[in-house]
């Protein structure tokens, strides 16, 4: 049975670096259980933060990187080269600083790649790299937004209703840029391990809804359950409106 678990940190500083040694970790055991692994990636500041741990972490060699798959949960369709991209932002963070096998880095199309404009053509061919069937993706790093969002699956947006595809189109967006690509609730809960990741007060509420039982439609980040364990990694801030959660020692 899926269990859920909450650790909070003193600070976002602590919780990236903290996030980033426990997916060494985890990266390390997968690999050494079924000889390779696979990771969804994240966007925003905490999401990069813990990239940027990574890099520069003395452990990250551990990890056979040439054995790793990088998805993503969402992107921006915006063009290749805009600092919008999550895509860009984990290469500068990360990707471009380790030995990753390209073939095994999976990006969702930018706005100015092979389908143009098209971003419904663009979400289908993510969902074609995703079949037969939607992997059970070893980790999932997933934020969310103070409303609730998660990906980019927005409270009662079509794509918190989408029940069959894997990946869709999103448009009009609540925050810019409004035009995105990402993976629904039924793909993302296929992953074994989904770690919920996100600082500061702004988050709290829509933390505190999401662990009191929320229901996806209203709080879609509620809906983002790993098959094996859901952890959620925050800070003293998104953490402010919650009564039971696990303290790690300090010092």
């Amino acid at each position: 049975m899926s269990k859920t678990e909450v650790v909070v940190y003193e600070n976002p500083d602590l919780l990236a670096a903290a996030a980033a040694a426990r997916l060494v970790t985890r990266l390390v055991d997968v690999q050494a259980a079924k000889g390779s692994a696979s990771v969804v990636l994240t966007g925003g500041g905490t999401g990069i933060a813990i990239l940027r741990e990574l890099r520069d972490s003395s452990a990250r060699d551990a990890i056979d990187w040439s054995r790793l798959d990088v998805y993503w949960g969402d992107e921006r369709f915006v063009p290749a080269d805009s600092d919008e991209r999550n895509e860009k932002q984990a290469r500068e963070a990360l990707l471009d600083h380790v030995p990753l096998d390209p073939k095994r880095v999976h990006a969702m199309a930018p706005s100015d790649g092979e389908f143009g404009d098209d971003v419904d053509a663009a979400a289908a061919a993510y969902a074609e790299i995703l079949t037969p069937e939607v992997p059970a993706f070893d980790i999932m790093l997933l934020g969310l937004g103070g409303e609730g969002h998660t990906a980019s699956i927005f409270p009662d947006s079509p794509a918190v209703h989408e029940k069959e595809r894997s990946v869709v189109a999103v448009r009009d967006c609540p925050k810019p840029p409004p035009t995105r690509i990402s993976l629904t609730l039924p793909a993302i809960r296929r992953a074994q391990d989904i770690w919920l990741v996100t600082g500061g007060d702004a988050k709290a509420d829509a933390v505190a809804q999401a662990l009191a039982g929320a229901g996806e439609v209203e709080i879609p980040v509620a809906g983002a359950r790993g098959s094996r364990r859901t952890l959620w990694l925050l800070d003293r801030g998104s953490a402010s409106k919650l009564t039971k959660v696990y303290q790690p020692p300090t010092g």
